[in-house]
């Protein structure tokens, strides 16, 4: 079971990550763009650039992050910005889980196989507290 924060941002993600970075050193386990998405995403132009998802190792946790395109939804406020993302282990667990936190909140995206290889979905709980459920099938 691993709990990990994920943080949106507005166009200013990669820079806020290079900060968190400088703070407290290493690398990177992931760095892609909205141009490295499938083509289909309706993004625009002056968007594909920004930061899709980045994955920051620090310790034993991980924080993740990425740019909230303008066609997605409601603009990044603060404290609308995060969610916390529950890596499962297994398809079961993961719409389990996923049910009884959606149960009286809203289901931003229901659980379904994505094009990166997961198996995710995110949704706001009854408290407002967004959620990001991710299952990861093991590599064949």
């Amino acid at each position: 079971m691993t709990l990990s924060t994920y943080i949106n941002f507005d166009g200013n993600c990669r820079e806020a990550f290079e900060f968190y970075q400088s703070v407290f050193g290493g690398e990177f386990a992931v760095m892609e763009t909205f141009r490295n998405g499938p083509g289909d995403m309706g993004m625009p132009e002056n968007e594909l650039d920004n930061v899709m998802h980045v994955s920051f190792p620090i310790g034993s946790s991980v924080l993740m992050g990425s740019d909230m395109p303008s066609t997605f939804g409601p603009p990044v406020k603060q404290g609308n910005n995060f969610s916390i993302s529950y890596s499962a282990t297994s398809r079961k667990e993961s719409d389990d889980l996923f049910g009884k936190l959606a149960k009286g909140g809203t289901v931003s995206m229901p659980m379904q196989d994505m094009f990166w290889g997961s198996y995710f979905g995110s949704c706001t709980d009854k408290f407002g507290i967004n959620w990001q459920i991710n299952f990861e099938p093991p590599q064949e």
